[in-house]
């Protein structure tokens, strides 16, 4: 799948590890109208065009009566039901487990005619945090690791992504307001999370951090994968598809 040097470090057992594959496969996934993933090789962060970022975002789960690994086993079986409403996350009949690959389908902004058709691999999955991993195409080329720790008696849930924009169009967009987007996007999941067990009004923490701010530029080739591309062009020729029955 990928050197090793291109997956987050940990010491956790091997076994939680998706094992190596050349090419994605997104065969166990059912409901999705595009898959944009199959046959694409997975593209980190190190892989990416743009500056590299890290966010975390954070809630406490006050009155909630829960322990970190019960939150993680609720946030793997019901994650498509937290995410913002009208975006699309389609699991692995599996669920979510280490070599699985899910397919997503997200407005960029609210509203917008074109729905951007990428997925994940679940690049790591344990008891208390799981890892996803985007593939070539995505607009960011990411790791983003969802996790739940204890503070005293409260449970706190995190989800954190080491990202860069995929390419330039993408760093352009990232510049323009579509960071600000993915925050509102992650801190509206962290939210939706936290009320479904029980917390009222919960707040949720948000910080970033510029960790590079060179571009990659022997990546601005990336653009050849652009899912937003796709997307837009498979939008645009909707019409003249249906008139010739091609889907």
């Amino acid at each position: 799948m990928t050197e090793p040097n291109d997956s987050p470090p940990t010491s956790r057992d091997a076994a939680n590890w998706a094992g190596p594959v050349d090419r994605l496969s997104a065969a166990g996934v059912a409901g999705a109208k595009d898959d944009a993933v199959t046959g694409k090789r997975v593209s980190g962060p190190l892989q990416g065009f743009g500056q590299l970022w890290q966010k975390t975002f954070t809630v406490r789960l006050d009155g909630a009566d829960i322990s970190p690994t019960d939150l993680i086993a609720l946030w793997k079986d019901r994650f498509p039901t937290f995410w913002p409403k009208g975006q699309r996350f389609y699991a692995p009949l599996s669920g979510i487990a280490p070599g699985e690959v899910a397919l997503l389908e997200i407005a960029p902004v609210p509203g917008a005619p074109v729905r951007l058709s990428t997925g994940v691999l679940v690049l790591y999955a344990d008891d208390e945090s799981f890892t996803f991993m985007t593939p070539e195409g995505h607009t960011l080329s990411a790791w983003i690791t969802f996790s739940a720790r204890r503070d005293g008696d409260v449970t706190i849930a995190q989800a954190q992504a080491l990202e860069r924009p995929a390419d330039p169009f993408d760093e352009l967009a990232y510049m323009l307001g579509g960071s600000r987007l993915n925050n509102r996007f992650w801190e509206a999941t962290l939210g939706n999370l936290a009320t479904a067990v029980g917390v009222a009004g919960p707040v949720v923490e948000t910080q970033v951090v510029c960790i590079d701010r060179m571009r990659q530029w022997r990546y601005w080739r990336n653009v050849r994968n652009s899912a937003s591309i796709r997307s837009a062009r498979r939008t645009l020729t909707a019409p003249i598809r249906k008139l010739t029955g091609r889907g």
